[in-house]
């Protein structure tokens, strides 16, 4: 135990869901090594319909017993999505309201918020009780919903989420960035100008535990999929937004050109039908591409199963500040990466460790290019670096859990 953290009380926000795969594979794994640490975490998420419906408060109630044997209390919010700007001011004050009950009740030092959501509710804890505050920039929020065509830059969301986010700038103890590549222009904006603050780069990290091969999962899905001999490109996550679908599949054209018997899998909860209209406005026949939406547990033996991870996303701005964790993933299970420039650090760090190719724009010379790299990483050795890369850079617990601890003995520690 890390006597600096022994019984620090940590009231930790987070407007993502526990329930969701976000929830699971980022926020989980973290409070529970930084519980065996001795940080007494308290837990509080704003949770999808899923888990006040059916069965979703048996397994709130089910994960909850087992959060509380790992020392961590955790306290849900029901999250109300529309209408949009009216529904988050409703949950923000809703956060405040049972923050403040439990900031007096379990005597809490130190709010961390993840996200700017989570931040505005932090915001108001810390000036109401003087706690100490960490703002976790998961990503530059106001931009990314710009890039992404929800909103328009100037309009009133983008102009208030500007003004939260100087105001948790300007009032955070510590901060978390993604990329090494965002800090220098988040430290010029207002609020940390001028401002020494306790600053960390924590990158999406996966829970090696987990994510890992395992040879006779590999033959077993294969089997499954009836994907024995071929080529398998694999894309995990969201589709639409800023996760370019129409791009990744003219990259599987092209794959195709090269491996005949390629098949696509495509491994998620977005539309099916976005995925088959891309795929047949392409000619690619059905048998030459899969969309399956499976558990968060079941992911690493899809991945395990195919030979190469893809993830093209819109070379915007905000794309600076982003750290794919399905990057951190796809290595994990021994995958080579295709990945395009500007996103975040990972262009640099695929070239430097050598685990993929990064495509510098979206046209068949680049996707041959890449394809070429990509097909010099299918050795068994590749495999394995990619692996370790993994295990040196983007584990859970090495690499992440280590520098929130730093992090957290630093604000902890820091005089007010």
């Amino acid at each position: 135990m890390t006597m600096a953290l022994a019984n620090r009380r940590v009231l930790y926000i987070s407007y993502n869901g526990m329930l969701e795969p976000l929830g699971q594979s980022q926020v989980i794994p973290y409070l529970r090594e930084l519980s065996k640490l001795g940080v007494r975490f308290t837990l509080l998420s704003f949770e999808r319909d899923a888990a006040f419906t059916g069965d979703g408060p048996l397994r709130c109630e089910e994960f909850r017993r087992q959060l509380a044997q790992t020392g961590i209390e955790w306290h849900w919010l029901r999250y109300h999505r529309k209408p949009s700007l009216p529904a988050t001011i409703y949950d923000v004050a809703n956060g405040v309201r049972y923050g403040k009950m439990l900031v007096r009740r379990n005597g809490i030092e130190m709010v961390h918020a993840r996200s700017h959501i989570a931040a505005t509710i932090a915001l108001a804890l810390k000036k109401r009780f003087d706690l100490k505050m960490i703002f976790d920039v998961r990503g530059l929020m106001a931009e990314e919903y710009v890039d992404a065509g929800h909103w328009r830059e100037g309009g009133i969301p983008y102009r208030l989420t500007k003004a939260m986010e100087s105001r948790a700038l300007t009032a955070s103890d510590g901060i978390v960035t993604l990329t090494e590549k965002i800090w220098p222009v988040i430290k010029d904006w207002k609020g940390l100008r001028n401002r020494e603050v306790i600053h960390e780069v924590v990158p999406c990290c996966a829970d090696l535990e987990l994510f890992c091969c395992r040879v006779k999962d590999r033959a077993r899905v294969r089997e499954k999929l009836n994907l024995q001999d071929r080529f398998v490109l694999v894309y995990s996550g969201s589709v639409g937004g800023w996760y370019l679908a129409d791009k990744m599949a003219d990259f599987f054209v092209e794959l195709m050109k090269m491996k005949p018997n390629s098949h696509f899998l495509w491994l998620t909860g977005g539309s099916r039908n976005l995925i088959e209209n891309l795929m047949s406005d392409r000619q690619v026949n059905p048998n030459q591409f899969s969309v399956r939406a499976v558990a968060t547990a079941e992911v690493p033996t899809y991945l395990c199963a195919s030979d190469a991870g893809i993830a093209f996303y819109k070379p915007t701005f905000s794309r600076l500040a982003t750290s794919p964790v399905k990057l951190a993933e796809y290595l994990a299970c021994g995958l080579p990466v295709v990945i395009n420039a500007g996103v975040g650090d990972s262009d640099t760090f695929i070239d430097t460790q050598r685990v993929g190719a990064v495509v510098r724009d979206f046209n068949e010379t680049e996707y041959k290019r890449a394809l070429v790299a990509i097909e010099d990483l299918m050795s068994e050795e590749a495999r394995e670096r990619a692996r370790r890369v993994a295990e040196r850079f983007l584990d859970v617990r090495r690499i992440g859990v280590e520098r929130y601890a730093l992090l957290y003995e630093k604000v902890l520690n820091r005089p007010n």
